[in-house]
């Protein structure tokens, strides 16, 4: 191979290797990583909901026993009235508006998480949704990727015009002219050994 020949073979592999690294920073990769953040993301929300769970139940709980001590209180309250015990039903009375003020605003408190609580649910499986409609779309740029990325190769084999076919080509010449010369040794050496054949017969008849 010429050094013409051998200059351009090394371009030629210095331009596939760019390319294969080109490849590497495609697209995809960059879908891939906003992905797994996305995904990132969705495990947050999740983790947050959890917790609001966990405070709705706190909220309930509560809730219940402001609204027992309120009730305790009040039942305490009446009998301190009907024995006279103006001092015991006051202090009851007192703890009684505290509970039940305190009920109230837990009751607000649990609506409003209830509230929130719905929202958030919705908008966390909007997020799941689409981050499933990305994955089936992230499939699909793969296989439309696999199949440009498989007929660039082929194609890049099957029209490849490189000094490596005029080798090839070299080499099959070389070899039919060879097969050529041994043919034509062997038939010469045939036709020698047959005229010195022909010319020892000869001699024996005279």
């Amino acid at each position: 191979m010429g050094l013409l020949s051998r200059v351009k073979t090394m371009i030629a592999a210095d331009i596939h290797e760019w390319l294969d690294e080109k490849e590497k920073k495609n697209p995809i990769a960059v879908l891939n990583e906003y992905l797994r953040q996305c995904e990132q993301e969705v495990e947050k929300v999740r983790k947050l909901l959890e917790r609001q769970y966990l405070l709705k139940e706190q909220f309930t709980r509560e809730y219940r026993e402001a609204m027992q001590l309120a009730q305790k209180r009040k039942k305490q309250a009446d009998i301190a009235s009907k024995a006279g015990e103006s001092e015991l039903f006051a202090f009851a009375s007192h703890e009684q508006m505290q509970y039940e003020e305190r009920a109230t605003r837990l009751q607000q408190l649990l609506e409003q998480t209830n509230e929130q609580l719905l929202e958030l649910e919705k908008k966390y499986e909007q997020m799941k949704h689409q981050l499933k409609d990305m994955h089936m779309r992230r499939m699909e740029l793969m296989g439309r990727e696999n199949i440009a990325r498989a007929h660039y190769r082929m194609n890049r084999v099957l029209e490849d015009k490189s000094p490596a076919l005029s080798t090839f080509a070299d080499t099959e010449s070389y070899l039919e002219r060879l097969e050529q010369r041994v043919q034509s040794d062997y038939y010469r050496h045939t036709i020698d050994a047959r005229i010195a054949e022909l010319e020892k017969r000869l001699q024996q008849e005279q």
